[in-house]
């Protein structure tokens, strides 16, 4: 998700955040412990270096497993992947003589992806949580080989990966034999991504003094077996989409804002006899960006309150729609739907998934199914849909707000200047918003249970499809992205219009507070402009709608978030929803 090229209004902006950047990179230490999804965000941007930890009981555990995988192939043990082949054949045997060929013929063969190259974030990540799980000790691979790993990741050396080849059934094989490929330097013109350009793994061995490494046995199967960068993606999709999904609860609160929503549905009596934690949690913020502006009576965002005796003297208004009405109810799923898919994927990204485990204490393996990309496949098969449902609902909202007959009064399509007989307001972007809303509720579609495939001889014969899930998940959040920035001039220019009617001017920092203050003069930032006289649209030929949007998606998509003005300004809302999601009894 790029940032949008050549639009001075963007490269100001984002020149202008650049001095928040963090100069000093911080380091993560791993030692097979998990690591969380702000670790691993970190991680993903190239903000944080890797240390290996030197604690004696790692080190040893490590030691160990290999030693039992030394004394299966010397005693002619039947180990799956280790004295026998892969897959449908495991039938065929592997002498002691050819194990470490094996291992290293196995990247060989799984050289097969196809397609565009993913983004780097996840393979950096694939790479972390690859390398923290084989510090756990039952993989049977040297420290050495986890340091190639993490010597790759410091240098910002990053393999090539293609976004085709993988069902998540015995892992990620494929995908993940493409790192394990350029940083042992099996494959000598392995790409890599250097310094933005695309060079040789060869070079960067040579540029770093970082020899080829020949595999022993077992080390192969444990680099390419596993849900590593499924997950990795899964982790990247958890922490992209918890800023989005705070950024539209204030989107939502300010179209509400802009439609005289009465704040009577949010009140706590209500949710408190019927106690679902994402309801209680929806309605608790709502309220508090609803919560009227100190010292501002004229403010009317709470009409005919439970405390109004006029409330029943205009029928139209005796209770809002259901979009308003039951926002608490319909957004409190999504939210405790998405503290259900960060456990699930911290979880994943943590366990060690590849065949066969090795318990080097009770001197035995374990030939089983950790592979299986079955969690983190249903996980973003429901992020994709609570995204559809998310987008769902702002279509509505818009919708709402551009029809006299809901919108409490505001002009036909939002239009600023209704002087001008052809002045058509957000027609267009309305059009706009409506081509991505139905995509995203078409990338809300289950993948996992609807394709089956029976690869590899049979013996995968049911799968996870984990990475696909995960891809279209990525896509979806992109998508979102663009239809966020849309509902934010819908909510920017609702308010404008709403503050004209009440305060005989377009400068609605005069009925704002808090989150939604920031977030509105985030906006204006973001175009080139100040709030006044005249709401964000006036006359539809002053500017390019479309030059605004550019602007907004370049700063919602920034790989740093610390340096989106957008996302930062709704920081207490997102540390709220950090708080709600991290909790076990969602």
């Amino acid at each position: 998700m790029p940032p949008v090229k050549n639009n001075p209004l963007c490269k100001a902006n984002l020149m202008s955040l650049a001095a928040t950047v963090h100069s000093k990179m911080s380091t993560l230490t791993i030692d097979g412990q998990p690591l969380s999804i702000a670790q691993i965000g970190d991680v993903a941007n190239g903000q944080r270096s890797i240390a290996i930890s030197n604690d004696t009981a790692v080190e040893t555990k490590m030691a160990a497993s290999i030693a039992l995988v030394d004394q299966a192939v010397t005693e002619g043990w039947s180990v799956y992947g280790v004295t026998t082949g892969f897959g449908g054949m495991a039938n065929v045997p592997v002498p002691m003589e050819l194990a470490a060929a094996s291992q290293n013929n196995l990247l060989s063969f799984l050289a097969a992806g196809a397609g565009q190259t993913i983004d780097i974030r996840h393979t950096r990540v694939a790479m972390v949580l690859r390398a923290n799980v084989l510090m756990q000790g039952c993989s049977g691979v040297r420290k050495e080989l986890v340091q190639r790993i993490v010597d790759f990741l410091n240098h910002d050396a990053i393999p090539e990966v293609c976004e085709l080849g993988s069902i998540g059934a015995s892992g990620d094989l494929v995908p993940l034999s493409a790192i394990a490929r350029a940083i042992t330097g099996h494959d000598a013109d392995a790409n890599v991504t250097y310094k933005n350009k695309t060079v040789r793994c060869s070079e960067i061995a040579k540029t770093f003094n970082l020899p080829p490494l020949q595999l022993r046995p077992k080390e192969g199967l444990a680099l390419v077996n596993g849900t590593s960068f499924s997950a990795a993606i899964a982790a990247n999709c958890v922490a992209e989409i918890k800023p989005l999904m705070a950024l539209s609860l204030a989107v939502n609160a300010m179209m509400m804002k802009g439609l005289s929503a009465q704040t009577e549905p949010f009140d706590s009596f209500v949710h408190q006899h019927k106690p679902h934690p994402g309801q209680i949690w929806t309605a608790q913020q709502t309220r508090r960006l609803l919560k009227t502006k100190t010292n501002n009576s004229t403010d009317d965002s709470d009409r005919n309150s439970r405390n109004d005796p006029n409330r029943s003297s205009d029928p139209r208004q005796v209770q809002d729609r259901y979009s308003i009405r039951c926002f608490a109810q319909y957004f409190g799923p999504v939210a405790e739907g998405i503290s259900r898919i960060e456990q699930t994927v911290v979880t994943e990204m943590n366990s060690v998934s590849d065949n066969p485990l090795i318990a080097s204490e009770e001197g035995c393996f374990y030939q089983s199914g950790n592979f299986l990309g079955q969690y983190v496949g249903i996980a973003m098969d429901e992020l994709r849909k609570l995204i559809g449902l998310t987008a769902k609902h702002l279509d509505v909202q818009i919708a709402t707000l551009v029809s006299p007959e809901f919108n409490q009064g505001l002009p036909a399509s939002l239009r600023g200047n209704d002087q001008i007989p052809y002045n058509m307001g957000l027609k267009g972007l309305q059009i706009t918003g409506n081509s991505i809303q139905p995509m995203l509720s078409w990338y809300g579609n289950p993948i996992v249970d609807l394709f089956p495939t029976h690869a590899e001889q049979f013996n995968q014969n049911i799968n996870g499809l984990s990475w696909g899930s995960a891809n279209l998940a990525w896509k979806s959040i992109e998508l979102f992205q663009h239809y966020l920035c849309v509902s934010l001039i819908f909510a920017v220019q609702a308010i404008d219009l709403r503050c004209v009617e009440t305060h005989g001017h377009a400068d609605s920092r005069r009925i704002l507070d808090g989150e939604l203050a920031n977030l509105y003069n985030a906006v204006y930032q973001c175009v080139g402009k100040t709030p006044g006289k005249k709401p964000l649209i006036f006359n539809d030929g002053d500017q390019t709608i479309q030059s605004y949007l550019a602007c907004l998606f370049s700063n919602i998509a920034t790989r740093q978030k610390f340096n989106s003005s957008l996302l930062n300004s709704v920081g207490q809302l997102q540390t709220e929803l950090d708080a709600f999601t991290s909790n076990d009894s969602v």
